[in-house]
């Protein structure tokens, strides 16, 4: 049998890839202070890849040591542009600052993606996309942010791709995945390699 695997995260949109990927999982968000660890790290100089990296180990370490041999998956997703980094947007307001700084701007949003068992890094695998948006009106943001509502604060740079999110960008370099916020691919691979995949879950 292989071992049981658990999301350490309550992003939805993780949540939903793993789901259309077929995986049988179960979800026990981590309870990480995200805020205080991103500013510790931020004083420090990290990198925003190192940023991402570092709390995903953090959420799987965390749950796993709950949870013996079951495989777990934290991952995180960090957003730069031009030397700034960008969290999740806590009001509507909070999102049309954001978006406003971010408009006709490339930035840059890495993920990171951690495997934990026993309470220890097993795997990780880290990608970076680039992200060009188009320059936003005032009437394009009133809007993207009436249709998308307190969702958009949900999501790190206050959009989703795979939603109307997209409306946003004028080019994307990158794989989908991993601007989604989980290098998926690579995930499945090792997923595999350890008894877990498509012929487990059907």
């Amino acid at each position: 049998m292989p071992p049981p695997l658990i999301l350490a995260s309550a992003s939805p949109s993780r949540r939903q890839l793993l789901a259309n990927a077929g995986l049988a999982f179960a979800v026990e968000p981590s309870g990480v202070d995200e805020d205080e660890v991103t500013k510790s790290l931020v004083a420090e100089r990290a990198s925003a890849q190192d940023i991402a990296t570092t709390l995903a180990e953090m959420k799987a370490v965390r749950v796993s040591r709950r949870h013996g041999a079951a495989l777990v998956i934290g991952a995180d997703s960090t957003l730069a542009c031009e030397g700034r980094l960008f969290d999740k947007p806590a009001t509507l307001d909070a999102a049309r600052r954001q978006l406003e700084a971010l408009g006709g701007r490339t930035h840059e949003l890495c993920s990171s993606v951690v495997v934990a068992r026993n309470g220890a890094r097993l795997w990780h695998a880290s990608d970076r996309g680039l992200l060009t948006m188009r320059p936003l009106t005032r009437s394009f943001l009133d809007a993207y942010l009436a249709r998308t509502g307190e969702a958009v604060c949900s999501s790190v740079g206050a959009y989703q791709l795979e939603g109307l999110g997209v409306h946003l960008f004028r080019r994307i370099e990158g794989d989908y995945f991993t601007v989604l916020g989980l290098p998926l691919l690579p995930l499945l691979s090792f997923l595999a390699e350890h008894g877990i995949g498509l012929e487990q879950a059907a």
